[in-house]
Formats: C-alpha cells, structure tokens, sequence
C-alpha cells in the first residue's frame, strides 16, 4: 500500500571515489529533495552513502533513516570454504563502518575488490558491453581462485549486473545483496514508529532522475516513466 519516490542522482555517481565530506553533503541534498516530496521514511538506497553519512543524517533529520550494507554477515555465518568475496566501491571499502563489520569474522578470509569503472558503464546503459565483462572477469577471477562460495554484492548498482556475473562464476557459488533484508526492516520501521499506510488503494511509484531519463527508463522498464528533474 505504500507510495514511493525514487531519486537517481547519477549526476553525481559514482559516490565511491567521493570524499567522506563530499558524500554527506550530497546526501543532505538528496534527503532535502525526497522530504521535499513528503516522504515519511527514507532508504538510504547506497553502500557508500550509508557507511560515510548514515549518522550525520539521523542526526540532522527527524524522519526514520534505512541504510544499507554489505551484507557480510550472513556470508560469514554460511561459508563452508571460509573465504567471501565483496564487490564493492572504495568508499564502502574503505569506511570504518564496514571494516569494523569485516572485523568481526577473524576465521573468515574475506577478499575485498573495489569495482571501478562498474557504476559509470551501468549509469551509462552499458550492462552488456565488451568493456562490462572484461572488467567483471578481471575483478572475479582472483576471487574465484581464492575458493569462495559467497559473493556480496556490496553496492545497489551491482544487483543489475548478476546474469553477466552468472556466466563468470561457478554454479555453486552464491551471489547475496541486501535487497530483501532492506524491505524487511523498512516495513518494521514503519510498524514501529506507527507509519504503515493502511488504506487500500493503488500504490504510486516516481522515479527521478537528473542525469539522462534514458537511462533509468532503460533499467525501470515500461511500466513507470522516469522524470528528469533539475536539483
């Protein structure tokens, strides 16, 4: 039943090789934005945003903030080889919040890999190119020999990129990201603080964008139109 607003600030992306400053300041933008449009709850739908500014905008915000991160954990807790792969950006990986999480798993041999060039050619529409899979096999390939069975998608662009990781990886291997998980605890916070939307009726979805609508449309598919707005 719940109504909701999606804002792409691809402008910016990636957030990865952005400055911890950097990524709170655009982050209060885009939270502006958002409570602009009367959201009563906001996911923080980015790795590198949450672990860089996730406590600075509870801090300055009165609304409930859902952040997302790599979801190491369950990785950890389900290897039978003891050795994980993470994908993620060099803000996530560098962050002291996700390396404080790493911390906790001394027995497990996690192998870090910062995916550069992933977000620009996503943001570009580039999902299948020939630039795509060379830069997927460079990056899994090292993971693949080092025997892990998890990979942890450690930013919410990687999920798109799952049928081309598919063709790389061994079947056996288990690809996580914390899509579900975050869907989760969005609805017990809404439950909790009183803020479930009870009332049935046809739920709206708007999609954002102030890079090229194009892009997003391609990825939303035909069902929503994405819009272009200046901010």
């Amino acid at each position: 039943n719940e109504d909701t607003v999606y804002l792409a600030d691809s402008k910016n992306a990636p957030y990865g090789p952005r400055s911890k400053d950097e990524i709170i300041d655009l982050s209060f933008k885009n939270t502006d934005y958002l409570l602009s449009k009367g959201s009563k709850i906001i996911v923080v739908a980015c790795n590198t945003a949450t672990t860089n500014a996730i406590e600075e905008l509870r801090a300055n915000y009165d609304v409930p903030f859902i952040g997302i991160e790599p979801a190491i954990k369950p990785a950890a807790i389900h290897t039978k080889t003891n050795a994980i792969g993470i994908l993620a950006t060099q803000g996530t990986l560098s962050s002291e919040l996700f390396n404080k999480t790493v911390a906790g798993f001394t027995n497990v041999d996690v192998i870090e890999q910062v995916g550069t060039g992933l977000v620009t050619l996503i943001e570009n529409g580039q999902l299948e190119s020939e630039e795509m899979h060379e830069l997927l096999e460079k990056y899994l390939h090292p993971m693949i020999a080092a025997n892990i069975d998890y990979l942890v998608l450690g930013c919410s662009h990687y999920p798109y990129l799952v049928p081309q990781i598919r063709k790389i990886v061994p079947e056996h291997l288990t690809i996580i990201d914390s899509g579900e998980a975050v869907a989760r605890q969005t609805k017990k916070i809404l439950q909790k603080h009183g803020l479930l939307n009870t009332k049935e009726h046809n739920a709206f979805q708007e999609f954002y964008t102030n890079a090229n609508p194009a892009v997003l449309q391609n990825i939303i598919g035909t069902e929503y139109s994405a819009i272009k707005t200046d901010f």
